[in-house]
């Protein structure tokens, strides 16, 4: 054993001057100040970022999707008649058919995210 005292950490602290204390506190409030902001927001870029690319690829599949209708449309006889040379009278209709498909999903879209939005949270 040494002879010098050991310290324990239940045991009562040595005294400092009004300096140290002041010193101490402003790190102590700095430390909790950088912990409760600064980290969730970093923790936030990166899910922002997941989030952004996943509204990327919807957005891609949804506009690949609404223009694979439009040409499937564009097929079909009753839309596109080939002795036409404009493509005949309904030649509109696939257009406005697709159009009204992208509102409805922008529309579903919009509504989850109000939803989402008005849900109350939950307290841990």
């Amino acid at each position: 054993m040494s002879d010098s005292p050991r310290t324990r950490p239940w045991s009562t602290p040595v005294k400092k001057g009004p300096m140290a204390e002041a010193t101490e506190f402003k790190e102590l409030v700095v430390a909790y100040a950088k912990q409760e902001t600064v980290d969730p927001l970093r923790n936030l870029g990166a899910d922002l970022g997941f989030g952004i690319a996943g509204a990327i690829c919807i957005a891609t599949g949804v506009l690949f999707a609404l223009l694979a209708l439009l040409r499937g449309l564009q097929e079909l006889a009753i839309f596109n008649d080939p002795a036409q040379f404009e493509g005949g009278r309904f030649s509109w209709a696939p257009y406005a058919i697709v159009a009204i498909v992208g509102i409805v999903i922008a529309g579903l879209f919009l509504r989850s995210l109000i939803k989402l939005t008005q849900r109350p949270r939950r307290t841990a």
